[in-house]
């Protein structure tokens, strides 16, 4: 059965159409997201919601949403989006970072030379029927120092263009490294340098905790004297109350704001002040800003429901179309080895460790300890999955170590999981074979080669003869057929183990006979999921 997207929000019909093309069902419903009642009303019917704005994706949205997979954002911001109440159902969130970036940081150059020349008022004054040609002496950005708070992808746009304009770029970015920065052609420096040395200041960065304020009172009180400041990124950046204070006591020599800490801004300290320029969030208002970011959206939503690709989501790790080709079965194994580990595992985990051998430890690690934890989880909770599972974790407070190492021995690559309780530790260990099925090739240190199958059964045992006879002749009696059976041991009359591949499920009454015959230490029915 074909995916089925709901899109509850204005998207061009180029958009809708590219779902279409794909082999996904799509509803296009633009006025859908306003109406919650009716939004809870159909949810549960969908694999994938795409949105701009006006939808709300609120936690009773999503406990609707019984069968969502994926929620797509055509633009930036999710503010309207539950994103832990999202990752906690295992619904991935994405938004389409890059589609609007041209079009924000030329908003934010466009307000810069606004705000230089004073072209609003100028212009205000000049309808009136005035020519107040003295009162609007502006500056050149020429040969001027701009300050940049985020060199990423916007903040690098914005740099890009501000050096073609012959001004002096200095960056604030913890992130960006001396040898990128000067690849771009500007100067990595501190903040407090950068609000000393900076005649104009845009701001490219995040509204997250460590951002909020970030020019506070304090820090606008370090900034040069006639200094600009422009905010295209997001409200709540800048102390707009302290930033008016300056404005007015002419510290600051002019303001361009495109996003406000309240939204929509019916007010703000910053209205009406001479020379603040003000727009009301226009930073990725063009025609071609909003179609690049709906046809980004249906194209990674599209990949995600069809071939497991994730592209820029939010609370999962990015896997390309690419890599989900080739690392599907690492996937699928990584999903196995956790689920041994956690059927087995009967209390509290406090720590997973996986090691990487060989040629796994090149893949995208963060998707495959996505898909380990998922299969310890789903033990004790069976609805989560990829994007749930470490947040799940997390909460528990189970701690995840992850380990690379080269090939170490006959196997191209390998991975191993080891859960650590209070009382003991568990292992298993596992590869995909050049047919691409993944395999068993360790429990406990002890050596197996074991396919693996929806229906298992895992024995222990002490190393004596007749163990093979007695689960052979006892699974028989009870109509049980055995499709494969693996056996290892740690040494002669040592610990044993046996891992058989059933046809279907165990019963009980064989479950009770197999305890019966007191060969065994333990025994344990395990499933899988194999498609």
């Amino acid at each position: 059965m074909a995916p089925k997207v709901l899109v509850s929000d204005k998207l061009s019909e180029t958009a809708v159409q590219i779902f279409r093309d794909r082999g996904v069902e799509v509803d296009y419903l633009p006025d859908l997201g306003k109406d919650k009642d009716k939004l809870l009303e159909v949810i549960g019917q969908y694999d994938g919601l795409a949105i701009r704005s006006a939808t709300k994706v609120t936690e009773k949205v999503l406990q609707a949403a019984t069968n969502l997979k994926v929620i797509g954002r055509a633009g930036i911001g999710v503010d309207n989006v539950d994103i832990p109440a999202a990752s906690k159902k295992g619904v991935i969130v994405m938004n389409t970072p890059f589609g609007n970036s041209i079009t924000t940081a030329e908003h934010a150059i466009a307000m810069m030379f606004a705000v230089a020349r004073q072209l609003p008022e100028a212009s205000a004054s000049t309808h009136a029927g005035k020519w107040e040609k003295n009162r609007f002496m502006g500056a050149e950005l020429f040969n001027k120092t701009l300050g940049v708070i985020g060199a990423g992808n916007i903040g690098g746009i914005v740099c890009d263009r501000a050096l073609g304009l012959h001004m002096k770029v200095v960056a604030y970015d913890p992130f960006l490294s001396e040898e990128r920065a000067k690849t771009m052609g500007v100067t990595k420096v501190e903040l407090d340098e950068l609000l000393a040395k900076a005649d104009f200041i845009t701001l490219h960065v995040p509204l997250t905790e460590k951002t909020r304020n970030i020019l506070s009172r304090e820090n606008i009180a370090k900034t040069k004297k006639g200094v600009r400041i422009i905010n295209c990124a997001r409200g709540g950046l800048v102390d707009e109350e302290a930033l008016a204070e300056a404005i007015k006591s002419g510290h600051v020599a002019g303001a361009g704001f495109d996003v406000f800490s309240v939204e929509p801004a019916t007010e703000s300290p910053l209205f009406n002040l001479p020379n603040v320029v003000v727009t009301p969030h226009l930073g990725a208002s063009t025609t071609e800003a909003q179609e690049n970011v709906a046809l980004q959206v249906a194209e990674q939503m599209s990949d995600y429901l069809l071939t497991g690709a994730v592209q820029n989501a939010l609370n999962m790790p990015s896997v390309t179309a690419e890599e989900a080709a080739v690392m599907g079965p690492w996937v699928k194994l990584a999903g196995h080895l956790g689920a041994f580990v956690g059927q087995m595992t009967d209390e509290p985990i406090k720590t997973i460790n996986i090691l990487y051998d060989g040629t796994v430890a090149t893949m995208n690690l963060q998707a495959l300890n996505a898909a380990a934890i998922a299969g310890i989880m789903k033990a004790t909770n069976p609805d989560v999955n990829m994007v749930s599972a470490p947040v799940i974790a997390k909460e528990r407070g189970v701690q995840v170590a992850t380990t690379r190492q080269e090939k170490s021995g006959v196997f191209d690559a390998y991975m191993k999981i080891t859960v650590v309780t209070e009382t003991r530790e568990r292992s298993i260990a596992g590869t995909v074979f050049s047919d691409g099925k993944p395999r068993f090739i360790q429990i406990k240190g002890i050596t197996i080669d074991a396919e693996i199958g929806a229906h298992m059964l895992y024995t222990t045992n002490e190393d004596v003869p007749g163990i093979i006879g007695i689960l052979g002749r006892t699974l028989g009696e009870n109509g049980v057929n055995i499709a494969n059976f693996t056996l290892g041991r740690s040494g002669v009359g040592k610990d044993a183990i046996a891992l058989l591949y059933l046809d279907e499920e165990i019963p009980q009454p064989a479950l009770k006979a197999l305890e019966d015959t007191g060969a065994f230490r333990q025994i344990k029915p395990l499933v899988f999921e194999v498609v």
